[in-house]
This record gives C-alpha cells, sequence and structure tokens, in this order.
C-alpha cells in the first residue's frame, strides 16, 4: 500500500487483487451451506461492501437466516440474532438501563444490535414502534439511551428478513425504514435441481446448525472488507453514467403506476452499489449495465404503487423493468 500527495493511502494492484479474491472465496465458502442462491450472497457483499443494510424477502424456508449465519462464518465476523415478535420492545433490540444494587446505579446493558450482522428474523412480525428502534443504529451507526450516545462496531449490518407482507401477522416497514435498506433481495423458492441437491445434503447429514461441519470455513475477515471498501471508492463513474441514474430515479417519480417515486437517497444508493458490483467484476469503472444490474434491488422498496395498480395485479418489478426498457442508455 502507498501513499499520495495528499497523503491518503492507496492500494497498489496485488491489494485489489486480493481484497477482491477473499470476498469471491466467501461467496463459495456460503454456497457449501446455502443451494442456488447466488445473487442474493452476491448482493450481500456488495452490501457489505458499500456499507449498507439488507431487506431479504421470502417465504418461510428458503434459507434466508441459514444465509446470514454462513456469510458471518466465512467472514469471521460476530453476528446476533434477534427474532421479532409481536411483544418486542425497543429496549430489547438496543439496550437499556440496569439499576445495579450494589453500586446503587444505573448502568447500560447492551443489547443484540451491538455486533457486527445483525440478523433481524422477521422483522415486520412486530409493530413499528419497535421496527424504528433501528433506524438510528441504520442510519449512524450508533445507539443513543439516556442521552448518552454509543457507537456500534465497525463494520456493521443490518440484515432483516420478512415473510411477503400479504401474509397474516406482519406489518409492513414505514417508507423511512424501508428508504434506510441499502438493498431488497427477494429469496425465491429453489428450481428442481436445487431442491434435489438440498434434500441430498439433508440425506446425507447436513445439520444447518452446525456450519463448521459442513466445510463452511473463515476465509475473509474485518481487514480484507476494509481493504476492499477503500478499492470500491476508486472505481471511476463518467458523468454520462451520473446522467443515467438520475434519468432513472426521475422516471419512477412520473411513471402513473407510482404513487411514489425514488428519492436521492435511492439516486446515491445505486450508485454505491454499481460502483461496488463493478469493482468485484474485477473493472476500475461502472458501466451501465452494472446500474441496470443494482436497479431492481436498489430501488424497489423505495417506491409505492398506486392503489388502483394494485388491484390491478401490477408487480413494482414489472414498472421498474419498463422505465429500464425506455430511459435511454448512453453509449
Amino acid at each position: 500500500m502507498s501513499e499520495h500527495g495528499s497523503g491518503q493511502r492507496v492500494l497498489d494492484p496485488m491489494e485489489h487483487d486480493s481484497a477482491r479474491q477473499a470476498l469471491l472465496d466467501v461467496r463459495h465458502e456460503v454456497s457449501k451451506a446455502v443451494v442456488g442462491q447466488d445473487a442474493t450472497v452476491t448482493g450481500m457483499l456488495i452490501a457489505l461492501l458499500s456499507q449498507g443494510h439488507v431487506l431479504l424477502e421470502g417465504v418461510p424456508g428458503v434459507a434466508k437466516t441459514l444465509l446470514v449465519r454462513a456469510l458471518s462464518a466465512a467472514l469471521s465476523l460476530d453476528t446476533k440474532r434477534v427474532q421479532f415478535t409481536p411483544d418486542l420492545m425497543p429496549g430489547d433490540v438496543t439496550g437499556s438501563l440496569v439499576y445495579d444494587s450494589h453500586t446503587s446505579e444505573f448502568t447500560f446493558r447492551e443489547g443484540p444490535v451491538f455486533t457486527n450482522l445483525l440478523l433481524a428474523d422477521e422483522i415486520n412480525r412486530t409493530p413499528p414502534k419497535t421496527q424504528a428502534s433501528l433506524l438510528e443504529a441504520m442510519e449512524e451507526r450508533q445507539v443513543s439511551v439516556d442521552g448518552v450516545s454509543r457507537p456500534l462496531p465497525s463494520p456493521f449490518l443490518v440484515a432483516a428478513t420478512q415473510n411477503p407482507v400479504e401474509y397474516e401477522g406482519t406489518y409492513p416497514l414505514p417508507e423511512a425504514q424501508l428508504d434506510r435498506f441499502l438493498l431488497k433481495l427477494t429469496m425465491p423458492l429453489p428450481d428442481r435441481r436445487d431442491e434435489m441437491e438440498v434434500i441430498r445434503r439433508h440425506a446425507a447429514g447436513f445439520d444447518p446448525r452446525d456450519l463448521a461441519a459442513a466445510g463452511v470455513r473463515p476465509v475473509a475477515g474485518a481487514a480484507d472488507l476494509e481493504r476492499a471498501r477503500h478499492a470500491v471508492s476508486g472505481v471511476a463513474v463518467e458523468q454520462e453514467i451520473i446522467g443515467y441514474i438520475v434519468d432513472l430515479v426521475r422516471a419512477t417519480r412520473t411513471a402513473p403506476s407510482f404513487l411514489l417515486g425514488v428519492s436521492p437517497r435511492g439516486a446515491t444508493a445505486l450508485l454505491n452499489t454499481s460502483r461496488s458490483w463493478a469493482w468485484l467484476s474485477g473493472r476500475g469503472f461502472v458501466t451501465p449495465d452494472d446500474v441496470k444490474a443494482l436497479a431492481l434491488p436498489c430501488l424497489r422498496h423505495r417506491v409505492a404503487l398506486q392503489p388502483e395498480a394494485q388491484m390491478d395485479g401490477v408487480r413494482v418489478d414489472d414498472v421498474l423493468g419498463s422505465i429500464l426498457a425506455s430511459v435511454p442508455v448512453p453509449r
């Protein structure tokens, strides 16, 4: 690693390659436990590179929880899990002041949010008040209790899982919290070949509670992630690409099917994730294809359908697909 005139540390090409290979190795390790979700694993890595959070949506039983646990194991990161339930309180997530009878003072007891990778399981099973307890942690990387701000560890990522909102007993996430998630990744049911592989592994004795026995090894760590993030910050973005991102976002605000379009935060998210994907793909510049690849996971949770469109069965991804097809692509 060298320094240029400003004193900023610059990664040399070998360090770029080393950091990239470490993250690609993580993807391989996760596949030892999770079958057929390569796109979701890549999305999680992009979120880590972009210092954002992820909302994982899928029906029960598609390995949402297992994927997060395997990722943390392969990255050597601390992880904690919170099962969101209707009676969960905000302090159960962030921590709270507890009276110590020995010292006659109140002391702060950290909640599970004080970790590297927080698995917020079935986040839409708890009321909005408790969902909102994560807002400060996600945006500011800190927790404030009794007027004192306490920083969270670095890296820090919230991976929240949710069942589709049409299922009974769920509370849709508020728009303010949805906008804090960098990506919304959907985990589909596996195709026949992948489902056969899942069943074959279980028949051979695979235990999802024992990732070490499944062969999942730590192949990267926080230092590799920090080097990778530094490398991503050097990925070039031409003015034409910036204009393309702005045009896509602005088109969501005038689409007849949308009641709510994407905010400038969504445009920034699309820029950052496109840079991360370009670097992970081995390029030092962003292409229109990078932007297209991240448009759906980056924008689908930042828009709202018109009631009439909902009644007609219009899907958000279909509308975004039409926008991607209609906005001119820079050469």
